[in-house]
């Protein structure tokens, strides 16, 4: 019940408007988002970077709704590509195609998409598609299909989704074609009607995506972080559940997947203790490191995704 109206909150413009200028509300917003800048969110991967952890850097921005606001939200993308090569970073970028325009036409998203897979191609900087609601699944597997005849496609993947009930069928067509996945569970309100509603299903489909997920990574040779650590393996599990972690790990293991051909992927700010975990036992572990002023739909998800998200977001109110 608590998930499913924070993630109607996510959608609300009047809670956005009331905690984007509530200074409380944005310094808590804090430990799961770098910054408002570029600058900050830099500072943050020099840190991660310098403790043994990738990123992958996250230009906040979705469900543009002018072609300015889509154009403009592809410059600040290149200019994060930009910034990752001129700084050195062990990062990657990740984007959404609804924050480039994909709800206003599908021709300007690909263009923009076509101007970050030329910058891509130049620099070696990896992008990732993250998968929005389902109602934009099937418009975002077309872009990216498209995109896999032009130059720089290579650095490009994408996310699939364990709470849909089609994630099975579309991950065996998109790793046997070796693109590159990060699985997630899935962050957005769904109807029973395409989703798994219970968590229990949930955790149960992730599991056998991430088998899935490891033999076709195994059938590819693995393919292993590169020595940038710019660019990741095929396989990227991206949870915050030590029994999720915990099977991959044994997955992999059982199959004869190299650690270094098996990446974990996780938030900013959120479960600390198992990103070291996985860190120390040799696995490349990845962080999430979402920045900008369009922090509020991604701070409100975060907070519906676990308990104990929304308990330290209270909790520090009521000490304010």
């Amino acid at each position: 019940m608590i998930r499913a109206i924070l993630l109607r909150l996510s959608n609300s413009a009047g809670v956005k408007k009331l905690l984007n200028t509530w200074p409380i509300a944005r310094r808590v917003a804090r430990r799961f988002i770098a910054g408002e800048t570029l600058v900050d969110a830099v500072r943050v991967v020099r840190e991660l970077n310098a403790q043994g952890f990738f990123a992958t850097l996250d230009p906040l921005g979705e469900n543009t709704t002018r072609e300015q606001d889509a154009r403009h939200s592809t410059d600040e993308i290149l200019e994060t590509i930009e910034a990752v090569q001129r700084e050195r970073l062990r990062s990657g970028v990740s984007i959404k195609l609804s924050q480039i325009g994909l709800l206003l036409d599908e021709q300007l998203c690909f263009d923009n998409l076509k101007r970050l897979l030329a910058a891509a191609n130049q620099s070696g900087i990896f992008i990732r598609i993250d998968m929005e609601d389902s109602g934009l699944v099937d418009r975002t597997l077309d872009i990216h299909r498209k995109a896999r005849s032009e130059p720089g496609w290579q650095y490009l993947g994408l996310v699939i989704q364990a709470y849909l009930y089609r994630s099975q069928a579309d991950l065996k067509r998109l790793a046997g074609g070796g693109t590159p996945i990060r699985l997630v569970k899935g962050a957005y309100q769904e109807s029973e009607q395409v989703a798994y509603p219970r968590k229990a299903d949930v955790d149960a489909n992730f599991d056998r995506l991430t088998d899935i997920l490891v033999e076709t990574a195994l059938q590819a040779d693995g393919r292993p972080v590169d020595g940038t650590g710019r660019i990741p393996p095929l396989a990227a599990i991206a949870s915050h559940d030590d029994e999720r972690a915990n099977y991959a790990i044994l997955s992999a293991e059982k199959a004869g997947l190299r650690k270094d051909c098996l990446e974990f992927q996780m938030l900013y700010g959120i479960r600390r203790d198992l990103q070291m975990r996985l860190r120390d036992l040799g696995y490349p572990v990845r962080i999430y490191v979402p920045f900008g002023r369009e922090w509020y739909p991604y701070f409100m998800r975060r907070l519906a995704e676990r308990p104990a998200n929304l308990w330290f977001f209270l909790s520090n109110l009521v000490r304010r």
